[in-house]
């Protein structure tokens, strides 16, 4: 069953799992407007349209039908064919991995959904691609690419740094592994230029389970004063007050979380969570990050061709998927980098905002050259060994 009214400046296409042929027709009639729904009855229709290359932006799937399952089976698809996933299930409530840490959030909605909160994230979705394609296809719809000249310079630099390198990677590598448990090197996924997913590495430099340490070091906290942190998986005042369950649930980090309150969590820890001494990092690791030695794996990266050695620095994809309005999404008009222009004017100074320094990746966006380039190269190096541990 399909229908085909998009409305929008750019063809959205929905894949819905469901079985249910009334659901099935009630979401295309309050979703149709919106783009091209198409509908199928079962998970092996659905991976089977999936493994066929068939282009969606967004596969709405019935937990009951074995959502999570389902979900385990397309992942590898999902990242890369960079479609959203909306899982509709009747326990909004549940506990379940179906993420993994660092990749794209799936949004949960109750299988008995409120068409108007939904209709709200469908047309955050389709602004979002009408952005993105924008920007891939705005200089006679050319996609984005790295300027040559900063591309071979990147090659030719990282290869000569990797080699001379070589004897202090090979040190640091076997310093972690002796110095604690768990991998030599931290993978992150990180969104780049033209939001292209990528692995980016780090000298790993916190220990294994590090977050967990957290709860028993209230005492060393810089900020005596600070509120307590909410639960992420708590309801915040709004659902409190109207007596529903949770209206923004998603699934991050292994469990089902509110959206206000994990942003609400994350701007109070920024705040207030400051140590003297991290006890989540490592003795070496505290040596690795204050010489930036931890970042030297991203040679790798640039080598790759996933980031340059100045550009804007990678969101993670919860980041960067708020990032969206024309004014925001220019940053990704650059290419990823290990340093950056807010790095060498703000860096260190109290008081940058986000919006500062997302203010200055659009100005790099638009003016970024070779000289640039250089320019901030040399005041990257002079910056190398901060005095402050952070």
């Amino acid at each position: 069953m399909t229908s085909d009214s998009p409305v929008n400046t750019v063809d959205f296409r929905i894949l819905y799992v469901e079985d249910n042929a009334e659901r099935a027709s009630d979401f295309v009639q309050a979703f149709a407007t919106l783009g091209s729904v198409t509908v199928l009855p079962g998970r092996s229709e659905a991976l089977a349209a999936l493994q066929q290359g068939r282009p969606y932006d967004l596969v709405v799937v019935n937990d009951e039908l074995g959502g999570l399952k389902f979900l385990n089976s397309i992942d590898t698809i999902r990242l890369d064919q960079a479609f959203a996933v909306m899982l509709l299930s009747p326990n909004a409530e549940a506990d379940t991995n179906v993420q993994a840490e660092g990749q794209p959030i799936i949004d949960v909605f109750p299988l008995d959904y409120d068409p108007t909160a939904v209709r709200q994230r469908l047309t955050y979705l389709i602004r979002k691609k009408e952005y993105k394609t924008a920007f891939t296809t705005f200089d006679n719809e050319e996609p984005l690419r790295m300027p040559l000249g900063k591309r071979l310079f990147d090659i030719a630099v990282s290869a000569g740094v990797l080699l001379l390198i070589s004897p202090l990677l090979l040190v640091v590598a076997v310093l972690i592994r002796l110095d604690s448990k768990g991998p030599i090197l931290y993978k992150s996924k990180r969104i780049g230029m033209g939001y292209k997913l990528f692995d980016m590495y780090k000298f790993r430099t916190m220990r294994t389970g590090a977050d967990k340490l957290i709860s028993g070091m209230a005492s060393q906290n810089m900020y005596q004063s600070a509120q307590p942190e909410q639960a992420p998986d708590a309801l915040c005042e709004t659902c409190q007050q109207a007596g529903t369950s949770c209206q923004r649930p998603l699934f991050q980090d292994n469990m089902q979380v509110c959206e206000i309150q994990v942003q609400r969590n994350r701007k109070a820890k920024a705040m207030f969570m400051k140590f003297k001494e991290d006890p989540r990092v490592t003795r070496l690791g505290k040596f690795l990050r204050n010489t930036s030695i931890d970042e030297l794996p991203q040679l790798f990266n640039i080598l790759k061709g996933d980031m340059s050695f100045v550009g804007n620095r990678p969101l993670p994809p919860y980041e960067a998927e708020k990032l969206t309005t024309i004014g925001y999404a220019r940053r990704f008009a650059a290419p990823a980098g290990l340093t950056g222009l807010w790095q060498v004017t703000k860096r260190g100074k109290a008081g940058v905002s986000d919006q500062e320094r997302i203010q200055l990746d659009a100005l790099y966006a638009r003016t970024y050259s070779f000289r640039t380039d250089l320019i901030i190269l040399i005041r990257t190096v002079k910056a190398v060994f901060q005095k402050e541990n952070v």
